[in-house]
């Protein structure tokens, strides 16, 4: 009896072991994929675009991505709350640089209030009229389109700007390919006087 007990512990090891193997082997594959859309998928999720674009579901555990507004930026019906002094978002040494709201999509510093954009192809309000030379530019230049309004904290774009020009091509492929939603999302608002 014990030894069967042994033997149903170490199969049940050996599954575990297995499906931990077979789940990095498939990120690996993401990661290695000459299919642009899954490595643009590996990427976005690596590099956490959900973490800022993606509304967010408060639970137990805290904020999780909703994934029925997966990468939509910042709601457009969530109303911006009412911000502190000027001089405690950045102004003073020492003092607090940033602030969001409960679903990390609106942020708050001394450059004003940025939202996290739409990135799913929505024609409307998302990149649905961009091609892949735009966003590479958008993303090389730190500017909306290459050439207008500076792309605002907390966005990364000096960091993502490092990737080559084929992952920040499958980055949009996998963009291209997620589910269009509409949601306009605000205009910056510059800082308070």
């Amino acid at each position: 009896m014990r030894l069967r007990r042994v033997v149903v512990q170490f199969s049940t090891a050996c599954m575990a072991v297995s499906l931990l193997a077979g789940s990095a082997i498939a990120a690996e594959g993401a990661a290695e994929s000459k299919d642009p859309v899954k490595r643009g998928a590996y990427l976005v999720n690596f590099g956490g675009c959900n973490d800022c674009h993606t509304p967010k579901l408060i639970t137990s555990k805290g904020p999780v991505p909703d994934a029925s507004r997966l990468l939509s930026g910042h709601w457009a019906a969530t109303p911006t709350p009412p911000l502190p002094p000027s001089d405690v978002i950045g102004r003073q040494p020492n003092q607090w640089a940033a602030i969001t709201n409960s679903d990390f999509t609106a942020w708050a510093g001394p450059w004003g209030i940025s939202y996290a954009a739409n990135l799913t192809p929505d024609a409307a309000t998302g990149l649905g009229g961009w091609n892949a030379d735009q966003f590479v530019k958008t993303i090389r230049s730190g500017r909306h389109l290459g050439t207008g309004r500076r792309l605002l904290p907390p966005m990364p774009s000096s960091d993502i700007a490092f990737l080559n020009d084929p992952d920040l091509k499958a980055i949009f492929a996998y963009l291209k390919s997620i589910k269009p939603i509409q949601n306009q999302v605000p205009a910056p608002m510059p800082p308070a006087k």
